[in-house]
């Protein structure tokens, strides 16, 4: 397994992956100090993340790479039942699931027997290999575009990679799947609307969520990949109207009134895109012109050239 490079890095120029790369520089302290402010109780804390209870026995990776380290980069979890552990996602870099699949050995007493991937970006999915170490073999699960988004577009080719997705079961991108890992069941809900093939993780009992890049906690999202209508959808159908934790796929753990003002953010972007459209200008002319409301608090923009792109995702559908 190897270690990207700094090129191999860049190379992810329109990836959340250099999304995050941008975020580490000039970023405010206090902003720093509220992405990793925790929810739940750490039970593990490394230079890349840290691990948080916010459950019985569920526990969210939240990763901090503002600093620069780029072993995890997207938020995770574990998810563990009575037969089974459930690893959420396979992050930038092998040994990020390697960590965290021997965190869930520390803490369920077992390694991740299944390993969920919510989207293809390589942030998600590049580091799927390292649960594969040390003769584990959980079964990886992702929908069928995802694994081939996976293979045709993220970079640099990997063997181990492509060993670890051989044998992927691909979830259905119609239907809930239901996951019954002994007394906790989670439902693999497939979505759309960050890429073209999204999948949240729905527990009723506890009452979590993971959103994977559905959801950014007081963070612009990258809309790269996004059709952002769909997107619109896919996040309005999260909330459940109950007190829920939600792990989004970046920033700190959240609560429903966090996922509401996030709602309402992409709300304003889609007014300032359709304004901007009706009036002739560019997206580069919009995006210029465009700011948040102080109403909805703070988002960490780490460049201008975010609002640009998620105008210009509106502007291919309009």
């Amino acid at each position: 397994m190897s270690t990207p490079s700094r090129r191999d890095f860049v190379a992810h120029a329109g990836s959340c992956a250099a999304h995050l790369a941008l975020a580490a520089v000039g970023l405010p302290l206090a902003a720093r100090a509220a992405w990793a402010r925790p929810l739940g109780t750490v039970v593990a804390r490394e230079p890349f993340g840290t691990l948080e209870r916010v459950a019985d026995g569920v526990w969210a990776l939240i990763s901090t790479p503002l600093a620069g380290d780029r072993t995890t980069l997207c938020n995770g979890g574990l998810i563990a039942g009575r037969d089974g552990v459930l690893a959420v996602e396979g992050f930038f870099q092998p040994a990020g699931a390697q960590w965290l699949a021997a965190r869930a050995r520390e803490l369920t007493g077992r390694y991740p027997t299944h390993v969920v991937l919510t989207h293809f970006h390589a942030d998600h999915a590049n580091g799927v290999a390292g649960y594969l170490a040390d003769g584990a073999h959980p079964v990886v699960r992702a929908t069928e575009r995802t694994q081939a988004l996976v293979r045709e577009r993220n970079t640099p080719a990997d063997p181990s990679r492509e060993a670890a997705l051989r044998d992927a079961v691909a979830l259905s991108a119609a239907e809930p799947t239901r996951l019954d890992l002994g007394g906790r069941v989670v439902r693999l809900v497939p979505r759309d609307g960050h890429t073209p093939s999204d999948v949240s993780l729905e527990l009723d009992d506890p009452d979590v969520v993971f959103t994977g890049d559905l959801v950014w906690n007081a963070m612009f999202p990258n809309y790269v990949d996004a059709t952002p209508t769909r997107l619109a959808r896919a996040v309005r159908a999260l909330p459940r109207g109950r007190a829920t934790v939600y792990v989004p796929g970046h920033g700190a753990v959240a609560r429903a009134a966090d996922v509401d003002r996030y709602v309402a953010m992409i709300e304003e972007v889609e007014r300032g895109a359709r304004a901007a459209h009706a009036r002739g200008q560019t997206a580069a002319e919009g995006a210029a012109a465009f700011s948040l409301p102080a109403s909805l608090g703070n988002w960490a923009l780490f460049s201008p050239a975010f609002f640009e792109r998620a105008f210009a995702a509106w502007y291919k559908e309009l």
